[in-house]
């Protein structure tokens, strides 16, 4: 079999591993908050976010030592593992405290699961085409999160989670199978062996690196306080109802599965990354800012303001992966880490910000301070060396 087409063969088993994994995460990702409500009250859910995005820093710190001593492959596997064990004790423990333990280390174990993939990723995709593999395996894995809210509420059968929790934990079971067809010969490159936290100044003295951390920061910025407030300010504030919600939260994730694999294959032949970041911060900044200044409840225009904010962000997610993954290799795992720990800092700093903010403005004035928040993405766009 030549070379490129195991790569090629491998590579979609990849794709077919990135579905179905986050059809597994997606599924109890939306009832997550009232499940953990049911045992520990809802003044002490955030706790278990931050708990969890705190823990999975601190994995993301000494994960380079494993893989230098038992490879991705194998950890690879522990780590789903831990992940199918974690979503099963969720699906039976009635215990709060266990229930506390399973949660943050499925939060974590989830991450993870997703550098194993991109360091993966990484050893079978050549710069010339970072746009276009990035562009497809985010395609599949956001197309799993726009079926995966229906298919929750079809096993969210009676209110009970149990069901719901089984099932994505057996979802996850034919990954293994992927896995050990696929990728048990799977050669791993040589590990840089500093250590993590050095990463950090290496980082700040690259300008392109520093700024294209500083857009991701942002982009998973933007996904926290829409993931978290968007929803209160529809039902609370607009007054829509949360079948009519969930529906147009569906329409809004199209652009993710419609423009990821065009859009890198654009950034690989036509255009440079820099260009698309810029305009799809422009985009994310004005429709995000306009959520302020609309006070009716016209399904249609929200509908089409939430997914206009969604081809904004859809644009920027692609191309800071593009951009990242053309300057990075499989052996960088500590810049490699640090990047994907942005999204668990974001979601520790933005709740503790927007309640500083909230002491001045009301959950409007929150839209249009994160819509200003994304025209300082066009700087650090600015800022990059594009590729091409």
């Amino acid at each position: 079999m030549p070379d490129e087409t195991k790569t090629a063969r491998t590579r979609i088993a990849l794709y077919l591993i990135a579905f179905i994994f986050s059809i597994s995460g997606a599924m109890t990702a939306y009832t997550n908050s009232s499940f953990l409500n049911q045992y520990i009250g809802e003044s002490l859910v955030g706790i278990v976010y931050t708990a969890g995005s705190i823990f999975s820093i601190l994995c993301f710190s000494y994960v380079a030592y494993l893989m230098r001593k038992f490879g991705n492959y194998r950890v690879s596997l522990m780590f789903i593992s831990i992940t199918f064990i974690s979503t099963l004790a969720l699906a039976f423990i009635k215990d709060p405290l266990l229930i506390f333990i399973s949660f943050i280390v499925n939060f974590a174990s989830i991450a993870l699961v997703g550098l194993n993939l991109d360091l993966f990723l990484e050893r079978f995709s050549k710069d010339t085409k970072t746009g276009s593999v990035r562009g497809t395996f985010l395609t599949f894995a956001n197309a799993a999160w726009v079926i995966a809210p229906v298919l929750g509420a079809f096993f969210l059968t009676n209110g009970s989670f149990s069901t719901l929790y089984f099932v994505s934990a057996i979802a996850l079971m034919p990954i293994t199978l992927i896995l050990i067809i696929s990728l048990r010969d799977f050669k791993d490159p040589e590990y840089h062996s500093e250590p993590y936290w050095r990463h950090l100044s290496v980082l700040w003295k690259d300008r392109n690196m520093k700024s294209i951390f500083i857009i991701y920061l942002l982009l998973q910025f933007f996904y926290a306080w829409m993931v978290i407030y968007t929803p209160i300010y529809l039902h609370e504030t607009i007054g829509f109802s949360w079948e009519i919600i969930g529906v147009m939260f569906s329409v809004m994730l199209v652009p993710f599965v419609l423009l990821d694999l065009p859009l890198g294959r654009i950034a690989d032949k036509y255009l440079g990354e820099k260009e698309l970041l810029i305009a799809g911060f422009a985009t994310m900044g004005i429709s995000t800012g306009l959520i302020a200044f609309i006070s009716d409840n016209n399904v249609l225009l929200w509908g089409l303001v939430l997914l206009i904010t969604r081809v904004g962000a859809a644009t920027v997610e692609v191309m800071a992966d593009t951009y990242f993954f053309k300057k990075v290799d499989a052996s960088s795992i500590y810049l490699i880490s640090l990047f994907r720990t942005v999204r668990p800092l974001a979601y520790i700093i933005s709740p503790v910000i927007a309640t500083i903010l909230f002491v001045a403005l009301d959950i409007k004035g929150l839209f249009i301070v994160l819509g200003l928040l994304m025209f300082y993405g066009i700087r650090h766009s600015l800022a990059l060396e594009d590729t091409k």
